[in-house]
């Protein structure tokens, strides 16, 4: 089911080059970097969710880049952009070649299951 976005045409004209453009420059910055590295973990400072996903990353041997966008007490409006952008509510977000898969307890099930390798085409 492809989830739902607000459509433009319900967007009033005056606010669409805003919504387009808000924080586009965190957007590109973590699309380069899904695009360059076979795996990438975007997180926030304090958030024990990306420390874990990231040990467990190391634990598997899996290398991964890391990109962190503040802390609970800064740089949330910038990261709303990329929530808004991928759809997914929380940090961590871990992309795998360029794909979304998930947080922390998402990539911790694909390393249990071996899916994660699979992906990496290992």
């Amino acid at each position: 089911m492809p989830r739902q976005v607000l459509e433009e045409s319900r967007l009033h004209p005056a606010i669409r080059e805003k919504v387009a453009t808000l924080h586009a420059d965190i957007v590109h910055n973590v699309q380069a970097a899904a695009a360059s590295n076979p795996v990438l973990v975007v997180g926030m400072a304090q958030n024990p969710h990306c420390r874990r996903v990231r040990r467990a990353l190391e634990g598997a041997g899996v290398a991964h880049h890391y990109l962190e966008f503040g802390s609970y007490f800064s740089l949330w409006r910038r990261r709303a952009a990329l929530k808004m952008w991928t759809g997914w509510p929380t940090f961590p977000m871990v992309f795998v070649k360029g794909s979304l898969v998930g947080g922390d307890s998402d990539v911790q099930r694909l390393i249990a299951s071996g899916e994660l390798k699979r992906l990496l085409g290992e």
